[in-house]
């Protein structure tokens, strides 16, 4: 399979913005080389490789501290990369890994000490093939001695129907990508309220505010018509909020972001210096580094 999206900015930009002393990249990725960890054969697209050494650049480059590294669909459940890349980095980088019900106790316990803290579920039905609900709760069952959380990643248009199923979940919940909200249906369409209401009647739901890019439909370098979403999410909900670049951008076709410049929109959903403070910093350090 050719690789099918853009590659990541080769050369992106020093922020104007400097984020606080300890800032964490709560949602970004390691990718291959597939010479070493290959792609999973079942995968829906290729990446091109994107190895920790260009991760943790783009960190120090962004000055941020530290790394949440998430495992994306294009691995599968073969989570060596992202393993490879955590133990690399020591206490600088967590881990949120994807795995089936058949895994083991000591198999959990070994990806707990190498920085996992969490498990992904994918239901983006163009990303992953459907897996039903109570193979979930059943993995739900076996993170749950370790303390870990469950990252849930859909489109709005699937929330309505998951909404049983989320309740069933007694771990923290960590939705992706504000729950990928249809920007042209503005924040008052019942879609985006529903997703309000939710986070408002679960408190152990958090959400990531990222990924300007894929939602925008006015485009770089503005992406003007997501910042009502993502600040009314951080205003609301200041201690249930996380931010993260999503490098190296997986699976974008229509154009390849600037991570210095998605830097550069925090200071427009977390006005303040106490709002950026928790999304960046104490937020992010209570869920990954208690």
């Amino acid at each position: 399979m050719d690789q099918d999206y853009l590659p990541f900015h080769a050369a992106p930009k020093k922020p104007d913005y400097r984020p606080p002393a300890g800032a964490v990249d709560a949602h970004c990725h390691v990718f291959g080389p597939a010479a070493r960890f290959p792609y999973a054969p079942e995968r829906k697209y290729t990446p091109c490789d994107a190895p920790k050494e260009r991760l943790f650049a783009l960190r120090d480059h962004l000055g941020f501290s530290r790394n949440v590294i998430v495992q994306a669909s294009c691995h599968g459940r073969d989570n060596r990369a992202m393993v490879d890349a955590l133990q690399a980095a020591g206490k600088r980088a967590r881990g949120v890994a994807m795995v089936g019900q058949e895994i083991t106790r000591e198999a959990l316990e070994a990806l707990h000490e190498a920085g996992v803290r969490g498990v992904r579920f994918n239901f983006v039905k163009r990303l992953v093939d459907a897996t039903p609900k109570e193979v979930y709760l059943n993995i739900v069952a076996k993170i749950r001695p370790l303390d870990w959380h469950v990252v849930v990643y859909f489109e709005a248009a699937e929330l309505e129907e998951l909404i049983p199923f989320l309740r069933q979940i007694d771990t923290p919940i960590v939705v992706d990508h504000m729950g990928r909200p249809d920007i042209a249906k503005g924040v008052g369409h019942a879609d985006f309220q529903r997703f309000i209401q939710l986070l408002q009647t679960h408190d152990n739901i958090w959400v990531k505010v990222s990924c300007p890019e894929r939602l925008s439909l006015a485009g770089p370098p503005d992406y003007g018509d997501v910042i009502p979403f993502a600040r009314t999410l951080v205003e609301r909900f200041p201690t249930r909020v996380l931010w993260g670049t999503d490098w190296p951008h997986p699976n974008m076709k229509s154009h390849m972001p600037d991570d210095g410049a998605l830097v550069e929109v925090i200071p427009r959903i977390a006005p303040s210096p106490a709002l950026q403070q928790a999304l960046l910093v104490d937020n992010p350090m209570r869920l990954y580094w208690p």
